[in-house]
């Protein structure tokens, strides 16, 4: 959910700020493949049905089994299979916490960080949850900006999820810092390339906890 939402006719101005809050080259050249105006509305009908179609290609190359039915009606991911009735921008956002989390989480539920948006027993996701405070924060973040390069790396809108996930939120030189930390930490991980593409990496270390 968008905490505030940027009229239209103020977007490129935003993008624009943001990308001129960016210090590093690298981070700016990536920040402009997903910041795409055009990009910022989901895609629908035929468009929609080939995204979530190629979403599910990719999750099924990773070896995520599949699910029918929505996350409502259970969990998004239950430590086998996500569910395939949402939207693709959804299942990249799956994908993206499979490759990231340790070996022992990627079979709990919903990875063991607890409930997400559209879990519906989120009783068993927080039962499940494995991953607290600031290390899940940092995941969570990790995902979000993993899965928007699966979808600009897909040619699917990208900046539409960037801005639900708040990304762009105040636009300020905060906002750009935390993306260029968090894409930085994916760089430094293996999981994106220098120009900001995902690679196919799994995360093999098991979770550091205090």
């Amino acid at each position: 959910m968008i905490l505030t939402p940027i009229a239209p006719g103020q977007l490129r101005r935003a993008l624009a700020g943001f990308a001129a809050a960016l210090d590093n080259e690298e981070a700016r050249r990536v920040f402009r493949r997903i910041a795409r105006p055009r990009d910022a509305r989901r895609a629908r009908g035929a468009a929609a049905a080939r995204h979530h179609a190629a979403a599910l290609r990719l999750a099924h190359c990773f070896g995520m089994g599949l699910r029918p039915g929505s996350p409502g009606a259970s969990v998004g991911w239950d430590g086998r299979a996500a569910r395939t009735a949402t939207e693709a921008y959804v299942l990249l956002h799956e994908v993206a916490h499979f490759q990231l989390a340790s070996p022992r989480r990627r079979r709990a539920i919903d990875f063991g960080l607890g409930p997400g948006p559209e879990t519906g027993n989120r009783r068993a996701a927080d039962h499940a949850a494995l991953l607290f405070g600031l290390a899940r924060e940092r995941e969570e973040a990790m995902a979000s900006l993993l899965g928007i390069l699966w979808e600009r790396a897909l040619g699917q809108p990208g900046l539409a999820s960037f801005l639900d996930q708040n990304w762009l939120e105040g636009a300020s030189a905060r906002a750009a810092r935390h993306f260029a930390t968090i894409l930085a930490a994916l760089r430094a991980a293996g999981f994106a390339g220098a120009t900001g593409r995902p690679t196919r990496r799994l995360q093999q270390r098991p979770d550091v906890t205090d």
